[in-house]
């Protein structure tokens, strides 16, 4: 594998106190990248954004803050990186939920869908131009080798219709994110920014935390089987900065290697149906009229931001 050399790049990096996104950001960092972390909870984010400066022993680690569940914390954190940073050259989206019961977001979303779909499908538009001014660029988006068994519903995005099935409406999300993959890989080409998708493997991350006694008890049974965070990290480091990969785009890769995805995957109809149903969605849930044109890639109409409101639980991470 060739070496890379990111000095004077910058990453931003979503789900980043722990696990795949943390050991992500400490792998750029090590390579000279100026790495951004986005993380939900202050407190985490600082032990986190601590910890890569220590193991990386770059000081050019910075934290943002969102919930990624909120369309109206995503455009924030949007603003946030447009105001800070000149550029920005890698942006991966890592964050990512599954839950055994249906939940919904102050927001009106199913959660899994919200964070592991629309959070992607937002913060990506919102920056769009901003890596198409910094090409080359790269987007990296963490799906799983979930997405096989998973099927896109237009009419019932929200799981409201049929029974909730947690691997079910895991699996789409993940689907969703290869299918964005790959719609985004064609409205780009020829931009000079790359978007890649990948399966980092079964990782022993936050397993568990938000899923009740079931969470707690089974699956940390199943841990000696899963990889490290670090095994895991690999491929979204690698997507991130090698050389290899500098000129391709809308590819599926595991362990570093460009693999088929599933047929459901390279659908383009439902690719263009799920961008469509997602901008309509976006833009329904969040508008700023006094915010630049590049931060409203959304049509729809105009309604008032919705502010977030009570508490969300962890998260744990399986692919």
């Amino acid at each position: 594998m060739a070496a890379a050399d990111l000095d004077g790049r910058i990453c931003l990096i979503t789900g980043a106190t722990s696990g795949i996104g943390e050991a992500t950001a400490t792998g750029l960092a090590r390579l000279g990248a100026h790495v951004i972390l986005v993380a939900r909870d202050k407190l985490r984010g600082r032990v986190s954004r601590e910890k890569v400066r220590e193991q990386s022993g770059s000081r050019r680690v910075d934290l943002l803050m969102a919930n990624l569940e909120f369309p109206s914390e995503i455009e924030a954190l949007a603003l946030q990186v447009l105001d800070r940073y000149p550029a920005l050259h890698v942006l991966v989206n890592n964050a990512g939920v599954v839950n055994l019961k249906r939940e919904v977001t102050a927001g009106g979303f199913e959660r899994t869908f919200a964070v592991n779909h629309l959070a992607y499908f937002q913060l990506t538009n919102l920056l769009l131009d901003r890596l198409r001014a910094s090409a080359p660029a790269r987007i990296v988006n963490v799906s799983s080798h979930g997405h096989r068994f998973g099927s896109i519903d237009l009419d019932d995005l929200q799981t409201e219709r049929k029974k909730y099935a947690w691997f079910r409406v895991y699996c789409a999300s993940k689907l969703a994110n290869v299918l964005f993959t790959y719609e985004l890989a064609r409205r780009l080409e020829g931009s000079g920014v790359t978007v890649n998708c990948l399966h980092p493997g079964a990782v022993a991350t936050s397993l568990g935390k938000n899923n009740g006694r079931l969470g707690r008890i089974v699956l940390p049974l199943l841990k000696p089987f899963f990889l490290s965070p670090e095994q895991g990290a690999k491929t979204s480091i690698y997507l991130a900065s090698s050389p290899e990969v500098a000129n391709r785009s809308g590819g599926y890769y595991v362990k570093c290697r460009a693999v088929p995805s599933s047929p459901a995957s390279r659908d383009e109809a439902l690719a263009r149906g799920l961008w469509d149903a997602s901008e309509r969605l976006v833009a329904d849930s969040v508008h700023d009229p006094e915010a630049p044109a590049a931060l409203q890639p959304t049509r729809g109409p105009e309604r008032e931001s919705r502010s977030p409101s009570g508490g969300a639980p962890d998260s744990r991470r399986i692919t």
